[in-house]
């Protein structure tokens, strides 16, 4: 008697675990047929603790390692009406699968469905940006951050580290305003060497983003580090000057554009950006010596042209402010004066029309450089830029 209800037992077990499985291979058969809400909803119930007759299923690391298979094909197929973030789902029983592969049996294929999650993570991350969607596309990225940790993945390449990844979480961190994070992706990227200067400046324009005193420091104290790093990198040296002006400190700016020339001083940029300095103090003549000395270098530097050009233009329109304040009876006095602005203007004029022949389409310079025909009475140029401007 005792052995026939063994064989019993045995029996009806055996009947149990191949209902489930069973369960399991329909679910893997919907999603086959393209039945993806038909394949969840049968792979929901063989993982379902609550189930009775999913007793024997929801514990094997294959049913949570089918689960997230079905998941990854709901996201392919972008029927978003059958579940809500799936990816993140088909990870949720991938690390399940994971847990309850107490034997190791199933890491080769969990290791493979993983990595082509991460291709999929990859692409929602891609559609999110495009839709502005930045929250899901640095949620793609951190799980890709996680999955990329893992041991199953870590492997034995443990040295390896997808600053990529990093780089573009602190980016969408820093579009979805999750300052924070932002600080915390893009200063893990920099401290791997990932975009040289150009990281360091996203990590200070984050901390000036805060919009405090402390954080603006913050941003001092990235941007000298970055600059004693790269000191070759123009965006760090310009945010470092900005900051200083910003801050009414215009001689620290000074500082560290005179360290910036002696390390270089056939950089033409450092000239430029010290003649903007010298403008805003209002030094002029210092300014244009510095313009000259950065078109010595490069005479093809349309900024400096652009700005020396402006420079005396600008001259020119304070010089004829001054004539027209002069009483109506000292025509003399008036056309000596209105005289000198013309000589501004053809100071000017050299400059502007160098700007055209480096940049044709500059409309900018094509707007300056007609106003200086019209100035000068040159009205056959001055109808010829009107027209390229119309």
């Amino acid at each position: 008697m005792k052995r026939t209800i063994m064989l019993l037992t045995f029996v009806f077990a055996f009947s149990a675990i191949f209902a489930q499985k069973s369960a399991v291979t329909s679910a893997q058969n919907f999603k086959n047929a393209g039945n993806l809400d038909q394949a969840l909803q049968a792979i929901n119930e063989a993982v379902d603790t609550s189930n009775p007759k999913a007793a024997k299923t929801h514990s094997v690391p294959k049913t949570w390692e089918a689960r997230g298979d079905i998941l990854q094909a709901i996201f392919r197929s972008n029927d978003k009406n059958i579940i809500k973030d799936p990816l993140t789902e088909a990870y949720n029983s991938y690390k399940k699968a994971i847990e309850l592969d107490t034997k190791k049996s199933s890491e080769r294929s969990i290791k493979l469905k993983l990595t082509l999650l991460t291709n999929d993570l990859l692409s929602q991350a891609s559609q999110a940006f495009s839709d502005s969607d930045f929250e899901l596309a640095q949620k793609s990225f951190e799980m890709i951050m996680e999955i990329n940790e893992s041991p199953l993945i870590k492997g034995d390449n443990q040295d390896y580290v997808d600053t990529v990844i990093i780089f573009n979480a602190g980016l969408a961190a820093y579009n979805a305003e999750n300052f924070d994070n932002a600080i915390e992706y893009f200063t893990e990227a920099a401290e791997y060497g990932y975009d040289k200067g150009n990281t360091y400046t996203l990590i200070a324009a984050t901390y000036e983003s805060k919009k405090t005193a402390s954080d603006t420091l913050k941003a001092l104290d990235v941007l000298k580090e970055g600059f004693e790093k790269y000191p070759e990198d123009n965006a760090v040296l310009t945010s470092l000057i900005q900051i200083y002006l910003d801050m009414k400190q215009p001689e620290d700016a000074m500082k560290y554009l005179e360290l910036a020339i002696s390390k270089d001083p056939s950089n033409p940029i450092y000239y430029f950006a010290q003649g903007g300095l010298y403008e805003q103090l209002e030094r002029e003549e210092d300014a244009i010596g510095m313009y000259e000395k950065a078109l010595s270098v490069d005479s093809d530097f349309f900024d400096a042209n652009f700005n020396l050009g402006v420079l005396y233009y600008n001259k020119g329109i304070n010089q004829i402010n001054l004539a027209n304040n002069i009483p109506p009876t000292e025509t003399a006095r008036y056309e000596e004066e209105v005289k000198k602005a013309d000589d501004w203007w053809k100071k000017s004029l050299p400059y502007m029309e160098r700007c055209r022949e480096i940049k044709p389409d500059d409309e900018t310079a094509l707007e300056s450089l007609k106003n200086l025909y019209y100035r000068l009475k040159d009205m056959d140029k001055y109808n010829a830029i009107l027209e390229i401007l119309e």
